[in-house]
């Protein structure tokens, strides 16, 4: 009998859940089905609060682990009822859970991660065995606790024919270098969706840019974008992750505060600029020859044009040519992991997170 797995993902723009049915046989994972399940906008709203205050109560975090730990179970089994699988017949759930805090380790601190969703509330309600918290024990291990995904990057795209890269733009972009031989590397690369998601939702009440319609409507300020590229984290050495706590509608207004007015369709415009400077960047240091680009980023036509114009010697495609679903690589690969520590075998790559070892991660709620 095969093997089935739920992969349960949300990213850092908060604005819902991927949920991927996925079977591993002969070294290939096959997509069963998906399913995405947006959240309220209240929901959203907490979350967002919760991600970006710096102070707040032990009742809201307890409020919102368990509504987040209900709203992964049902849109587990919201997935199996669409395709008629009993919940019995799926070995695991691998949930990401929704990261709230991420600081990583530094010279003078020894970081934390935090990932909501309680994974308790999961496995009782679907039944199914749950697997959570991949995070913490890589950061154990002196890691970054991000990104993970690359391990099932290199598992799944890994070529002898040609050096590839693989990039996830979700709120968060990274990267996975999968050389055709030796070590794969990875890393957070900056911003993805985060910020064109957040302008969009606060000028014009709309969960996301549609096909980057409306930074294709505005006009690239090169001012903004000289200052959006300053920021620290886009020169620091890799390992390193990232997230909200760096990136964010604060920090863009700051930036606007000390420019001359900009009109909120050229601050889009840039924003997917930036996105598109920050992955292209990245590549043109890699003697790479493929990129394949994953997540909700994929969709956007005006920031896919502007990473292949950077990238004119590149084939640039999304990963579904490579033959891994776009939209739920992240969902499958947290599936994978799943498989992986239910199998006792480390999920995290040390030359991508900077652990000192390699490490089983995450926590089994049976």
């Amino acid at each position: 009998m095969r093997e089935l797995f739920v992969g349960l993902m949300s990213g850092t723009s908060a604005d819902g859940i991927d949920a991927a049915l996925v079977t591993f046989e002969n070294n290939k994972a096959t997509l069963i089905g998906a399913l995405n399940q947006p959240f309220s906008r209240a929901l959203q709203t907490g979350i967002h609060n919760l991600a970006d205050s710096a102070t707040c109560s032990l009742e809201q975090l307890g409020a919102l682990d368990a509504q987040l730990g209900l709203a992964f179970a049902d849109c587990a089994l919201a997935l199996l009822k669409q395709h008629e699988i009993p919940a019995h017949q799926v070995s695991a759930i691998g949930s990401h859970g929704q990261t709230v805090r991420h600081r990583p380790p530094s010279i003078d601190t020894n970081g934390f991660t935090l990932q909501i969703g309680d994974a308790n509330l999961i496995a009782e309600k679907t039944g199914i065995t749950t697997v959570a918290d991949f995070r913490r024990r890589d950061m154990a291990a002196g890691g970054q606790g991000a990104p993970l995904a690359p391990a099932f990057h290199h598992w799944a795209l890994q070529s002898e024919r040609c050096n590839r890269v693989v990039v996830n733009i979700g709120g968060m972009s990274n990267l996975t270098w999968l050389p055709s031989t030796g070590s794969p590397n990875g890393y957070d690369l900056g911003p993805g969706n985060v910020l064109m998601d957040s302008w969009i939702q606060e000028h014009q009440a709309k969960p996301f840019d549609t096909d980057g319609s409306w930074a294709a409507s505005g006009t690239l300020h090169l001012g903004l974008l000289t200052e959006l590229l300053q920021h620290p984290f886009l020169s620091q050495a890799a390992p390193k992750s990232t997230g909200r706590e760096a990136f964010n509608l604060t920090w863009l207004k700051r930036k606007l505060d000390t420019l001359p007015s900009v009109s909120q369709a050229d601050v889009q415009a840039t924003l997917c600029e930036f996105t598109a400077r920050v992955i292209s960047d990245a590549c043109m240091a890699l003697p790479g020859q493929e990129l394949y680009i994953c997540g909700g980023g994929s969709k956007n036509d005006t920031l896919m044009h502007a990473i292949k114009r950077q990238l004119p010697s590149w084939q640039v495609e999304t990963s579904n040519t490579a033959g891994i679903d776009a939209q739920w690589m992240e969902a499958m690969a947290f599936a994978w992991l799943a498989r992986e520590t239910l199998a006792r075998r480390p999920g995290n790559l040390c030359s991508v997170t900077g652990a000192k070892r390699p490490a089983i991660l995450g926590a089994v709620y049976y």
